[in-house]
């Protein structure tokens, strides 16, 4: 029922919960052990590698559950606990979970849920450590830590960087300008087998097609007016490492022939020479456009396209993971404090909201750029809204009154809807809408309703 290899520490003095337990759930694969009271459970777990361990809160003796859930995460934090106790109050879950508890549960223990319990435990534990698989070959230092995020759409993110990174195949990343795309080829060179040679860059949108062709496959002395020696153009240079085509969208059709011979017949020529290079580069390539759009426009090449497109990796825009602004906010905070010699500062809970709010059109980029400001800029250790540009402010406050202003038009056509069901009797309307008579008088008169 669990992942191979799976280790589980079940903690209780009641004999027969630690053996109906451990008979629920043993499979395939999972080794069980128990202990009867803390000190038995500690000797075990610093013996073994547990990776679960459910333990009753009250112990006998001077080691209760609570202590072994303290012991446990702060030598081995990455072990999850699973608190069960007959004694289920509000206070005793709250401490636990706040000790680092996984999850907690009462007794009589419901076999069914306690397995669906460990399952998701083990679930979780697989994602985190595979997240920092990928987090350490990554990097922890530097710009890399800006892919950071719980939400649902950063993990999947993460998920595709690990699994693409893998292969060799070639990637067009889709994403809005300030999203993070050239991060994101980065991070699936680093989870790749060529991960330990170049990685080159070339942002196409900012080369001339005069300029464009010698860059890419660089040239031999005397091909032109002015090669008065060898240059090796970027192909070249990403031998046996990763070319990373920015702005993909951006090139002209002379150009969008040449990169599809490239990668068609895996060769290339310098200008003006006659050698024949292998091009043993992985490509992966970004666009902010609907380059499918551009295909059916007749301004990009349909076979190029599908080309670059074997594998398309979609990042969300900021507005698409806004649980993930407060940690972006915190990170960045941290990090513009240390390279600009400021003291640590924070942002007040009222100017996270209104940060947690704003569109971004402009995403990371634009929220890394404000932050850098405010962190220079403002000189208490607490940055508060009114510190924050009035457009953003502006935009959070309209954003606000133009959610109240569809709530109340929301509730306006259901008292219209409610009193012509109700043939205009009023108290029959306020108990279909179940709310009080008086409390729909008062909406009524508000709504202009008579």
């Amino acid at each position: 029922m669990a992942d191979d290899g799976l280790q589980i520490l079940i903690v209780d003095d009641e004999a027969h919960i630690r053996t109906g337990l451990a008979k629920g759930l043993s499979g395939e694969g999972t080794i069980i052990e128990t202990a009867k009271d803390g000190v038995e459970a500690l000797q075990n777990f610093h013996r073994g590698k547990h990776q679960i361990v459910i333990t009753d809160v009250r112990l006998p003796g001077n080691c209760d559950g609570l202590d072994v859930l303290r012991e446990i995460r702060d030598t081995r934090p990455e072990t999850l606990v699973i608190v069960i106790t007959a004694f289920g109050t509000i206070e005793t879950a709250v401490e636990a979970m706040r000790d680092g508890a996984y999850d907690f549960v009462t007794k009589p223990v419901d076999l069914k849920l306690i397995r669906h319990q460990v399952r998701k435990a083990a679930e979780h534990r697989r994602l985190v450590l595979e997240n920092r698989q990928l987090r350490d070959r990554l990097g922890v230092a530097g710009e890399d830590l800006e892919i950071l995020g719980h939400c649902r759409a950063t993990q999947e993110l993460l998920r595709q960087i690990r699994q693409v990174g893998e292969t060799d195949a070639t990637v067009l990343i889709h994403g809005e300008s300030g999203t993070g795309k050239e991060l994101t080829a980065r991070a699936i060179h680093r989870f790749s087998s060529r991960h330990d040679r170049p990685f080159v860059t070339v942002h196409l949108g900012a080369l001339p097609e005069t300029l464009l062709e010698s860059e890419l496959f660089g040239y031999e002395r005397g091909a032109f007016t002015g090669a008065h020696r060898r240059k090796i153009g970027h192909i070249e240079a990403a031998q046996e490492g990763t070319l990373f085509l920015d702005e993909i969208s951006e090139t002209s059709p002379k150009s969008q022939v040449d990169l599809l011979r490239v990668l068609e017949q895996q060769e290339f020529r310098r200008l003006g020479g006659e050698e024949v290079i292998p091009a043993d580069v992985r490509v992966v390539s970004a666009t902010n456009k609907d380059i499918q759009e551009l295909v059916g426009e007749g301004e990009f090449r349909e076979d190029l396209y599908y080309r670059l497109n074997v594998i398309p990796v979609q990042i969300p825009p900021l507005r698409e993971r806004r649980e993930d602004i407060p940690l972006l906010i915190n990170h960045f905070v941290q990090h513009f404090c240390r390279r600009h010699g400021r003291d640590c500062k924070r942002f007040a809970n009222k100017a996270i909201q209104v940060l947690v709010g704003h569109s971004w059109p402009g995403n990371i980029r634009q929220l890394r750029n404000l932050i850098e400001r405010l962190v220079v800029t403002v000189d208490g250790d607490v940055i508060h809204e009114e510190d924050l540009p009035t457009e953003v402010r502006t935009e959070s406050h309209q954003a606000g009154r133009t959610l109240q202003a569809a709530a109340d038009e929301t509730e306006k056509r259901a008292i219209v809807a409610a009193l012509a069901e109700c043939d205009n009797h009023r108290e029959r309307t306020a108990k279909l809408l179940d709310i009080s008579l008086r409390t729909l008088h008062y909406k009524m008169q508000r709504h202009g309703l008579h």
